[in-house]
C-alpha cells in the first residue's frame, strides 16, 4: 500500500514590521528548507501563495535569529497586498520571468516603444510584476533615450487603459489644471479649484504626491483634509460640490503612475515623455475635457528656457489631442520660489491666508492663482475673453472661493489646521546687499533634507524676494523640522551649498 506524500514545502507567515514603501518584500532564512528546495537567491522574484491568493515579492535573505526555520516574514506592503494573517501557511515558487523587460532593454539600446510594447510594460507594472530594480531600468530608459511623440502617446494610452475612468456625462465640460513643477511653493491648485468651482464649473482635481520636490498638491492638501478617497467617494464629492482635491493614487485612475513616481523620486529623474504620459493619462482618466498646464521657466526651474517650454507644451498638446483632450499651456516666470512656505504644511498656511484674504498673504502666489483661474473661467465660458481676471478676483475677494474650499474639505472629511514644526533655525544674510538669485533646485533639496514631504510640518519659510535689500544678519529664510536630527542634516547641507540664494552688493 502506497504511503500518502506529505507536502512540507511551506512556511508560516509573520509580519516583519518593515516599511519598504510600495515594494512587496519577503524575508527568508538562507538555510530554510524552502530556499534550498526551490533554489532561491537574494533579490529573486518569488510568488507567494496563501489559499487562492498570491502576490509577487522580492526576496531578501536573512541570517541569524531574525526568523525561525519555519517562518517567512513579509514587509508591510506585501502583508497588505496579500491580505495575510499571522500564522498563514504559505507556499512559494519562482515568479515567471517578466517578458516585457525585453522592450525596456530594447529602449535602452534605442529601439522605440510600440503601442503593444507599452501595453505589456504598463500592464506588468500595474500588476506588481516589476521589482524596483526593473522599474529603475524602465524609468532610466525613458530618460536616457527621449520618447518620441508616438511613444509618448502609446505609453499614455496604455496608462489610461490600466485604470478606472470617470464619466461625468456626454457633452459636460470638465476642467483641470496642472503645473509641470520645478518651482518650490507654487501651490496654486487648491486656490484655483476653489475659484473655478465657486463659479459653477466642474473640476474633479486629482493630484500626485511629490516626485523630486518637497511637496506635491496631494501632500499639501493632506495637512488640511482627507485626500484618500475611493472612486465612489470622489464621485459623490464632485457631484455635491462640483470639485474635489484628492490624491490620484487612491482612486486608481492611472495606477502605474504612483508606482513609477516612487522610483523617479528615488532616482531624482523625471523624463519629459514620462512626465507627459503621467499628466495626460490622469487627466483623461479623471474625465477631463479641457486642461490648462502651467510651465514655469527659469535658470534653476525644471524647464530652463522658453524654447524647451514650447517644445514640452507642444508635446503635451499633441499627445492630449491624439487622445481626445484639449490642452492649453501657459509659460510663467520660474526664476524664484512662489509664496513663502516650501513644504506641505507651510504651503497649506499660504493657501489658507490667500483664500481667507488675509492682509499679509503672499501676493505672488495669489496673483499666479488668479491668472490661472481667469484662464480656466474663460475656457469654461463663464465670462468673455479677457474678463476672467476680474471674475476670479471678485470670487476670491467676496469670500465665495473660501466658502467653496471649506465645503470641498468638509465633503472629503473635514478641514483641519496644518501642523507646526517643533524645531526652527534662521539662516541670515552674511553681508548687506540685494537678493540677486535663488537656486530653486537647491532650495527644494534643502526643504527635503529638513524632512519634507514625509514630515509634513518640515520645510522652509522664505523672508525675501528677488531685488529685496537686506542687511547683514537679517533672516533670509527659516528652516522647519520635526526632528532635531533632520534640522541638523539640512543645516549641514546648507553649509556645504550656500548657493541657495545669492546676495550681491547694491549698485548705486
Amino acid at each position: 500500500m502506497m504511503q500518502k506524500q506529505v507536502d512540507e514545502n511551506f512556511l508560516y507567515l509573520t509580519r516583519a514590521g518593515i516599511d519598504t514603501h510600495q515594494e512587496p518584500v519577503v524575508y527568508m532564512r538562507e538555510d530554510c528548507h524552502v530556499c534550498h528546495s526551490e533554489g532561491f537567491n537574494a533579490q529573486g522574484r518569488v510568488r507567494i501563495c496563501v489559499e487562492e491568493r498570491s502576490i509577487i515579492a522580492t526576496l531578501n535573505i536573512v541570517t541569524g535569529d531574525f526568523l525561525s526555520h519555519q517562518k517567512a516574514a513579509l514587509s508591510d506592503s506585501a502583508w497588505k497586498l496579500l491580505g495575510a494573517k499571522e500564522g498563514d501557511k504559505a507556499r512559494f515558487k519562482h515568479a515567471p520571468p517578466v517578458e516585457s523587460m525585453s522592450h525596456v532593454r530594447g529602449k535602452l539600446y534605442g529601439k522605440p516603444f510600440t503601442l503593444e510594447a507599452a501595453r505589456e510594460i504598463i500592464t506588468d507594472i500595474s500588476q506588481e510584476r516589476y521589482s524596483d530594480i526593473q522599474l529603475s531600468a524602465f524609468v532610466t530608459s525613458c530618460a536616457a533615450n527621449a520618447m518620441s511623440l508616438e511613444e509618448t502617446i502609446a505609453v499614455t494610452q496604455a496608462m489610461v487603459e490600466c485604470g478606472q475612468k470617470f464619466a461625468w456625462g456626454d457633452g459636460v465640460q470638465v476642467l483641470d489644471k496642472h503645473c509641470v513643477g520645478g518651482l518650490p511653493g507654487n501651490r496654486t491648485t487648491p486656490i484655483v479649484v476653489a475659484i473655478v468651482a465657486a463659479n459653477g464649473l466642474l473640476m474633479p482635481k486629482t493630484s500626485s504626491r511629490a516626485i523630486t520636490s518637497p511637496a506635491g498638491t496631494a501632500d499639501t492638501m493632506e495637512t488640511l483634509t482627507n485626500v484618500i478617497l475611493s472612486f465612489e467617494q470622489m464621485q459623490k464629492v464632485v457631484r455635491d460640490q462640483g470639485a474635489c482635491l484628492a490624491w490620484g493614487g487612491s482612486v486608481s485612475l492611472s495606477p502605474t503612475d504612483d508606482i513609477i513616481i516612487r522610483v523617479e523620486r528615488a532616482l531624482d529623474l523625471d523624463s519629459e515623455g514620462q512626465l507627459v504620459a503621467s499628466v495626460i493619462s490622469k487627466k483623461i482618466a479623471a474625465g477631463s475635457t479641457h486642461v490648462l498646464i502651467d510651465i514655469p521657466v527659469g535658470p534653476t526651474a525644471k524647464v530652463r528656457s522658453v524654447e524647451l517650454a514650447e517644445r514640452l507644451g507642444n508635446l503635451l498638446k499633441d499627445t492630449a489631442a491624439a487622445l481626445g483632450l484639449h490642452v492649453q499651456t501657459i509659460i510663467s516666470d520660474g526664476t524664484q520660489p512662489v509664496g513663502r512656505g516650501v513644504g506641505p504644511a507651510l504651503e497649506a498656511r499660504d493657501i489658507l491666508a490667500i483664500l481667507q484674504n488675509k492682509p499679509k498673504a503672499p501676493t505672488d502666489l495669489r496673483q499666479r492663482a488668479l491668472t490661472l483661474a481667469a484662464t480656466l473661467l474663460e475656457m469654461g465660458k463663464k465670462c468673455g475673453h479677457r474678463e476672467g481676471l476680474a471674475l476670479a478676483t471678485r470670487t476670491l475677494e467676496s469670500g465665495q472661493a473660501w466658502q467653496k474650499f471649506v465645503a470641498i474639505c468638509d465633503a472629503q472629511g473635514g478641514l483641519r489646521e496644518p501642523p507646526l514644526a517643533q524645531h526652527r533655525y534662521d539662516i541670515v544674510a552674511q553681508r548687506a546687499g540685494v537678493v540677486a538669485m535663488f537656486n530653486n533646485r537647491v532650495i527644494s533639496r534643502l526643504a527635503s533634507l529638513a524632512g519634507a514631504p514625509n514630515a509634513p510640518a518640515a520645510g522652509l519659510d522664505l523672508h525675501v524676494r528677488l531685488g529685496d535689500k537686506v542687511e547683514k544678519g537679517q533672516p533670509l529664510m527659516t528652516l522647519h523640522a520635526e526632528a532635531a536630527g533632520e534640522l541638523e542634516y539640512a543645516l549641514d547641507f546648507y553649509r556645504a551649498h550656500p548657493e541657495v540664494l545669492r546676495v550681491e552688493e547694491e549698485v548705486v
